[in-house]
């Protein structure tokens, strides 16, 4: 017998009676019930989400916020409604518990009625989280209830990026308005910098000039400190000055009274001419001293010869006191009357010298000197009434120099003092001057690093600061770049769901198909072709389903298939590979394989990872996830159906290859052993094989 004969008499045998066909076409169309139903109730689940239940309570009674009065539990509901995520109803809170507990609702959100104080309770010093309470029942589904929670974040999400934009706006419009106040502050403190730097300027001059201050008024105090000294002796000088005036006005009005009789005398006068010129020298002689006097009367030469004779009694006037006596002499002398007779008096007291000159002539101008006696005597009279002016004058310099002793401590103590308030002067200015200058630099630092803050703080405009309020608010965006993705749920399930489907097919196939034929083993004795007729007659039937089921995910439930020829190609070689498997379990073990073959199925359902990542599973489990084949094929059906890595997918293929020719060979060898020989099994079968 051949191997195409041994598939078509296994194929006839399991045609051959209509209870036979119908057995054989239930059994061909339960992975396609499996796996195509399957995929079907689950194919996108989450598009459909809007016609779940669910209950929204509202019971924010608002805040106050900048003068407005908001209430974020009304946007909230309203957002969630206009959403229509879910079959939402806004009832009461009664209403919702007792609609989660019954069924009615699958999950309810409350909204607590101090859910808006608490969002605005940011801006003040006691802030709070506000709270979205979420109500579930899992008795309804705990899928929907995890959904549920997924929606209460999305919510809590979606507030926080609306309060926070608002917030976020907010401190955005300060410091813009900051930055606008910086500017004012930055010109503020550049003129400060500048007004401080003219100050600083002046510091230092003021600072000069009261050190200047300071010397001269050292020096000042210095110089007046043996004034009321100098003072007493200059004016016991004036004194001597005042009297000897005096005496001098004494003797020219008691000449003025001897010379009074002159005119009458000048007869007698001519007589006695020859005596007279002796006379005549001897006046002319007395009269030099007070023309000499006349000649140098000046204010300077009046206080030198006051300083010679206070220097002959040991006393120095200084030149501030000499130019107070300067002043008061050439006050006196500057009086026109008193010019006026000093011109007369120094006119006549000429001709008195004029006469001593002339002596030798005398006795020949006798009757000359008896013309000229009344004229004399005038003169004698006016130089009289200059003496006595220049008495008074230097009565009232005496008078001067009392007031100058007297009032020389007092200036001497002022000019101490003086000295002292500007030694203090002086230090005041040294640390006003310091003083401006750490303000001129603090000025220009503040002004620099006003400048360099506002420079820090980006300028905006309205429009700006709301999308820089959007980033804020929700500054991360998860962008999707999924390099291999299922279009929806479904698509997600179909490669667990089809390798499920390849074994289950194969397993209920194995209920009616045999193994291998005993009897073309005993007869024929070639295990190969014995092996290989019973491997190709359910992988036959395995295309046909596999076919059959991709036509089914991929046009009946569109789901996408990005390689169609290679994903058949996967899902034919999963359903061959299974078949040689659960073979091999049938030839080797009878009835306990086949029973071993729905453990191992059942096994693979959860170490497969077709629904949860394998890193979730047990450590156990998660060991066996690398060990059975039912792994390889999810993953290589993942990679074609997804367009992930075709590497993957030939490196799974190749592990399920080696599955296959490992299933076979252990096929073959058990086949070789039973054409050689017969046990007891073989001859009496059990119940369980």
């Amino acid at each position: 017998m051949t191997t195409t004969s041994l598939i078509r008499a296994e194929l006839a045998r399991l045609t051959a009676t209509p209870l036979a066909r119908l057995a054989f076409i239930a059994l061909m169309v339960v992975p396609l019930l499996y796996g195509g139903a399957y995929l079907w109730a689950n194919r996108d689940p989450y598009a459909k989400l809007d016609q779940v239940p669910a209950a929204i309570v509202n019971q924010d009674a608002g805040a106050t916020l900048d003068g407005d009065t908001v209430n974020y539990g009304k946007d909230v509901t309203k957002r969630a409604i206009d959403g229509g995520d879910f079959k939402w109803s806004k009832t009461s809170a009664a209403d919702a518990r007792s609609g989660v507990r019954n069924g009615t609702y699958d999950f309810v959100v409350t909204i607590p009625h101090d859910f808006s104080e608490s969002l605005v309770s940011a801006q003040s010093n006691d802030p709070k989280r506000a709270e979205l309470v979420m109500t579930t029942a899992d008795t309804n589904s705990y899928l929907a209830s995890t959904i549920a929670e997924q929606a209460g974040k999305t919510m809590r999400t979606a507030v926080a990026e609306q309060v926070g934009k608002k917030a976020a706006k907010t401190l955005l419009v300060g410091l813009a308005d900051v930055r606008d106040s910086l500017g004012d502050a930055v010109d503020g403190a550049g003129q400060l910098a500048s007004g401080a730097t003219t100050a600083s300027n002046g510091a230092d001059q003021l600072a000069s000039g009261t050190s200047q201050l300071r010397s001269g008024a050292s020096q000042l105090a210095s110089g007046t400190a043996s004034l009321p000294a100098q003072t007493t002796k200059l004016n016991d000088g004036a004194q001597q000055v005042a009297s000897g005036a005096s005496t001098l006005s004494s003797g020219l009005q008691s000449a003025k009274e001897q010379t009074a009789a002159l005119p009458a005398q000048t007869a007698a006068l001519a007589d006695g001419a020859a005596k007279v010129a002796a006379g005549n020298k001897t006046l002319a002689d007395a009269t030099d001293p007070a023309l000499a006097f006349i000649d140098d009367v000046s204010a300077q030469k009046v206080v030198d010869a006051v300083a010679a004779r206070a220097a002959e009694q040991g006393v120095t006037i200084t030149p501030e006191v000499q130019a107070v006596l300067e002043a008061g002499v050439q006050q006196q002398l500057d009086d026109p009357k008193v010019q006026a007779d000093l011109t007369t008096a120094k006119t006549q007291l000429q001709k008195v010298d004029q006469l001593r000159d002339g002596s030798q002539q005398v006795s020949d101008g006798a009757s000359q000197l008896a013309a000229a006696a009344p004229t004399l005597s005038s003169g004698i009279a006016t130089a009289a009434s200059g003496a006595s002016t220049l008495s008074g004058g230097a009565s009232q310099v005496a008078s001067g120099t009392s007031a100058l002793a007297a009032a020389a401590p007092t200036l001497s103590n002022g000019a101490a003092t003086l000295a002292s308030g500007t030694a203090t002067a002086d230090d005041g200015a040294q640390s006003l001057a310091t003083g401006l200058h750490s303000l001129r630099d603090g000025a220009s630092t503040l002004a620099s690093q006003l400048d360099e803050g506002r420079t820090k703080i980006p300028a905006s405009n309205a429009s700006e600061r709301e999308s820089q309020a959007s980033v804020i608010s929700d500054p991360v965006k998860v962008g999707d770049d999924n390099v291999a993705a299922a279009d929806n749920y479904g698509a997600g399930l179909a490669p667990f769901f089809i390798s499920l489907a390849a074994w289950i097919g194969m397993y209920a196939l194995f209920l009616i198909l045999k193994p291998i034929s005993k009897r073309a083993i005993t007869a024929v004795r070639k295990p190969l072709q014995i092996v290989l007729g019973g491997w190709l007659t359910p992988v036959v039937l395995g295309i046909v389903q596999m076919v059959a089921l991709f036509f089914i995910v991929r046009f009946a439930l569109d789901l996408n298939v990005v390689h169609a020829g290679a994903t058949i190609g996967v899902m034919v070689l999963a359903s061959a590979t299974f078949a040689a498997i659960l073979m091999a379990l049938n030839v080797l073990l009878g009835s306990v394989g086949q029973f071993l073959g729905l453990v191992l199925m059942l096994v693979q359902l959860v170490t497969a990872g077709g629904t949860f990542p394998w890193q979730t599973l047990p450590g156990p489990l998660a060991a066996l996830h690398f060990a059975l084949p039912m792994t390889y094929s999810v993953d290589a059906l993942r990679q074609t159906m997804y367009g992930g890595s075709m590497g993957a997918a030939w490196s799974d293929a190749g592990t399920l290859a080696c599955w296959l020719v490992g299933a076979l060979l252990v096929t073959f060898v058990v086949a070789a052993r039973q054409g050689r020989s017969r046990t007891l099994r073989d001859l009496r079968p059990s119940l369980i094989g």
